[in-house]
């Protein structure tokens, strides 16, 4: 990542829309209100984004890039021979980290409008599922499902955990949701699976 002082002026102006944003939501988003919350002008947002749908298409791109930061992370610590439970607990550490959580809240919140097809956002339905299923079937490749299988539980375990994170979102129960996450990575790793590379 960037340091922020590397970082070009939209970029800086997305990091802070994507701050402000993350606390309050987008349903009474305009680019007026939050040119004043960040601390710029009305007109500077209008000549990076352009409208406030361009605003939301390059956030969502921004919430992409951390997302795929986090796969390729994934995908070179198996590379590296790490244990396939100890790189999927602490991946689940990483998605549910406290300082994470109001960007995941509004992800959330991206979903739900671009499934009510609201302009700006249906782009996010594109990656929103077959973006995640290479790299979770690659996992569950490694842990020793049968490739015929592995795709299948690649769906479950991205159902597990998005919906173990809005029950975090909604319950603020850490303990029970990362007990939750831990027994299915049990369950999951129990089929005989050696939790090695090359197992």
């Amino acid at each position: 990542m960037e340091d922020t002082a590397e970082k070009g002026p939209k970029r800086r102006l997305l990091d802070a829309a994507i701050g402000h944003l993350a606390d309050r939501g987008t349903s009474d988003l305009t680019l007026r209100g939050l040119a004043a919350a960040i601390g710029t002008s009305h007109r500077m947002l209008i000549y990076h984004f352009g409208s406030r749908e361009g605003l939301l298409v390059e956030l969502i791109r921004a919430v992409e890039e951390e997302e795929q930061a986090a796969l390729a992370d994934l995908q070179r610590e198996l590379d590296d021979g790490a244990p396939v439970a100890e790189v999927a607990r602490r991946f689940w550490r990483r998605l549910t980290d406290q300082a994470r959580l109001s960007q995941e809240r509004l992800w959330f919140e991206m979903c739900g409008q671009a499934l009510q097809g609201r302009p700006g956002t249906t782009h996010l339905l594109d990656r929103m599922v077959e973006g995640w299923l290479g790299p979770l079937t690659e996992l569950s490749r490694r842990a020793g499902l049968p490739p015929a299988k592995a795709r299948a539980n690649a769906r479950l375990s991205l159902a597990v955990a998005r919906g173990l994170m809005m029950d975090l979102l909604a319950t603020g129960d850490r303990q029970a949701v990362d007990e939750a996450m831990d027994h299915f990575l049990d369950v999951l790793l129990s089929g005989g699976a050696t939790g090695r590379i090359g197992g």
